[in-house]
């Protein structure tokens, strides 16, 4: 099993060189017909140092960030080869491609940065951070309970955007001398208002099911995806109902780890494949696209794994389900949403169409998700997350002006031409 598993390590490490190698090939021909970026024109930076594996970070930000750029122009830094292809392919916004950082110094110096975000805790932020005379905002990449929300690393950014009161509860047990009332701003989740967008089937009298699982974890700790545990056994049940449409949308990164998870992604889109060749009205749908909006909106009920997909459901206000972990070494962090939700185990499974019904006709449960929603989000209006979103950006670029007219006579240094590290390049 060692040797299988260093076989598979070694084949993927040359398919990951011969993709970098490939991506660069067209990025160079990409950036040779590229106009250059207007100089002095961007305020706010997004820094993006992965690849196209973790893009889906990125990309539940577009439409809020184009959006916002309506107001305050925005520019993504990308720091690979892969990542900047596959934005320039898909971003609604600008891309700078900052493979080195004498790269990153040259766009620094040639545009007026204010605010730059982050997106994830890639080890690379802090080759950006070194900036002084600009915010740097840690925006996440999704809302949850999972242990990667509570992290000392908050402290690293001058600010954090931050969903509601359920977040701030969450970091105030872990983090200590931490300035919450300055540091971190509540804005709900700008992404809800853009959860739209046309469907792959027709509306009838089905009922639709979202089962949204993530990937299996890095560690037993973060092993929370159920597609293995619990999803071949609930896609099955589901498909033989007959009164049921499945929206399968598997996280981006399953199997990477465990060839046993990839093998069970493999079965449950096998299996839809099959229902729908049994039965052309079904039209149940593998989901891999870029875009997450329409199937939070459109689902009447979501099966979820423990991710920031329970959060952004709970943003859209709608009746969802837990699976619960079936390693025991898995976090669960049941002070918030968590210790109050509809679970599914891995028994329960075979016999989810039972407790779909059972859900639906239970008032307790729909009042009490309600208040979870106003807890985790605040007031999810249409619209009103954005408005707070945008509130916040406006708050830190008059706090920017207040700290640059009170430096003006520090304006000899030259932020833009830090001391140099040549390793770093």
């Amino acid at each position: 099993m060692g040797i299988q598993k260093d076989v598979r390590r070694a084949v993927k490490l040359v398919k990951d060189v011969t993709a970098s190698r490939k991506a660069q090939k067209l990025l160079t021909g990409r950036l040779a017909v590229r106009d250059a970026l207007p100089k002095g024109r961007f305020r706010i930076a997004v820094y993006f140092a992965d690849g196209p594996v973790n893009m889906y970070q990125l990309r539940q930000w577009y439409k809020p960030l184009a959006k916002l750029a309506e107001t305050w122009p925005v520019l993504l830094l990308s720091r690979t080869g892969g990542g900047t292809l596959k934005l320039m392919q898909e971003s609604p916004l600008p891309v700078a491609y900052v493979q080195r950082v004498s790269d990153l110094e040259r766009v620094i110096a040639e545009q007026d940065i204010r605010i730059v975000f982050y997106v994830n805790q890639n080890p690379r932020n802090f080759q950006m951070m070194r900036y002084g005379r600009m915010w740097h905002v840690f925006i996440n990449h999704g809302e949850s309970d999972k242990m990667y929300m509570v992290t000392n690393q908050f402290k690293a950014y001058d600010y954090s955007l931050v969903a509601g009161e359920a977040a701030l509860a969450r970091l105030n047990r872990v983090l200590w001398d931490f300035d919450f009332d300055k540091r971190a701003i509540t804005i709900g989740r700008p992404q809800a208002d853009h959860f739209s967008g046309p469907l792959p089937y027709t509306p009838d009298k089905r009922q639709v099911v979202l089962y949204a699982p993530t990937w299996e974890g890095d560690r037993p700790a973060a092993a929370y995806g159920s597609v293995a545990t619990h999803g071949v056994a609930l896609v099955t049940a589901l498909l033989t109902t007959g009164q049921h449409r499945v929206i399968y949308r598997p996280h981006p990164r399953s199997g990477v780890v465990d060839h046993d998870y990839a093998a069970a992604n493999k079965r449950i889109i096998a299996a839809l494949a099959t229902a729908n060749a049994r039965d052309p009205d079904a039209h149940h749908v593998v989901d891999t696209g870029p875009d997450l909006g329409w199937q939070l909106s459109a689902a009447d009920v979501a099966i979820v794994d423990i991710s920031a997909m329970v959060y952004d459901r709970l943003a859209a206000g709608k009746p969802l389900m837990i699976t619960r972990p079936v390693n025991p070494a898995a976090l669960i962090d049941t002070s918030g949403y968590l210790s109050d939700c509809e679970w599914v185990t891995a028994s329960d499974a075979p016999d989810i169409a039972e407790l779909l019904t059972a859900l639906a006709n239970n008032r307790t449960a729909s009042a009490r998700l309600n208040a979870w929603v106003t807890h985790y989000f605040g007031d999810t209006t249409p619209g009103a997350s954005t408005t707070r979103f945008h509130a916040a950006v406006q708050g830190l670029m008059s706090e920017w002006e207040r700290h640059a007219a009170r430096h003006a006579s520090d304006a000899a240094f030259d932020q833009t031409d830090p001391v140099r590290d040549p390793t770093h390049d």
